[in-house]
């Protein structure tokens, strides 16, 4: 059996040791190289053309895990991002980004041999507390059900109007444009115009 070809990439050299060491008890999986930093990561994964790079996301100084895992990911050499950090944007930023797969470091040894033998392959690997975020994020992928016209005031709400800039750039009344902003808030659920437009935001509704 071929072993899976691994690259390692974090910015605390005691972090590689470990992993060096965990890894180096399984037959079937090699480490060929350790990164401290981004740019290091994606040279050596060019150089080496590793079946797995397994990346951290804060890197320390210069491009940090995200941007590496961009510059590297290709259908040849694949990323799985291994993390202290679960929030939704880096879980996201990450997959955008091309990572394979994306485990968190408190993960048992088992776990990480069978992730990093399906990324080799390809397939998709999480860790369970991360594909439950990326399940609750695309079961409200579609978000609020807002109409054309609250799109349009959550356009103007985003480039700071008032409610009298709004309803003279819609050619509306200021009492509709009151009626449309409690709508939007409820279906939003916040109540101030800063959370209607962060949560616009965060759920790309604007227009």
């Amino acid at each position: 059996m071929t072993a899976v070809r691994i690259l390692l990439c974090d910015d605390h050299a005691v972090v590689r040791a470990g992993l060096l060491a965990l890894i180096g008890s399984e037959a079937d999986i090699e480490v060929v190289g350790e990164a401290g930093s981004g740019e290091e990561a994606v040279a050596m994964a060019a150089k080496l053309q590793p079946d797995v790079v397994l990346m951290d996301l804060q890197l320390g100084a210069g491009i940090d895990g995200v941007e590496a895992t961009r510059r590297i990911a290709s259908p040849d050499v694949h990323v799985l991002v291994l993390t202290t950090y679960d929030t939704d944007a880096d879980i996201t930023r990450a997959i955008e980004a091309g990572a394979t797969g994306y485990l968190l470091k408190a993960e048992r040894p088992e776990e990480l041999f069978a992730a990093v033998r399906a990324a080799a392959q390809g397939r998709t690997a999480l860790s369970a507390p991360v594909a439950s975020r990326v399940m609750d994020r695309m079961r409200g992928a579609a978000g609020p059900s807002l109409t054309d016209r609250e799109r349009d005031i959550l356009g103007q709400l985003a480039r700071g109007l008032g409610n009298r800039e709004i309803a003279r750039a819609l050619f509306i009344s200021e009492a509709t444009v009151k009626t449309h902003l409690r709508r939007i808030y409820a279906k939003l659920g916040v109540d101030t115009r800063a959370g209607a437009v962060a949560v616009a935001k965060e759920q790309r509704l604007l227009p």
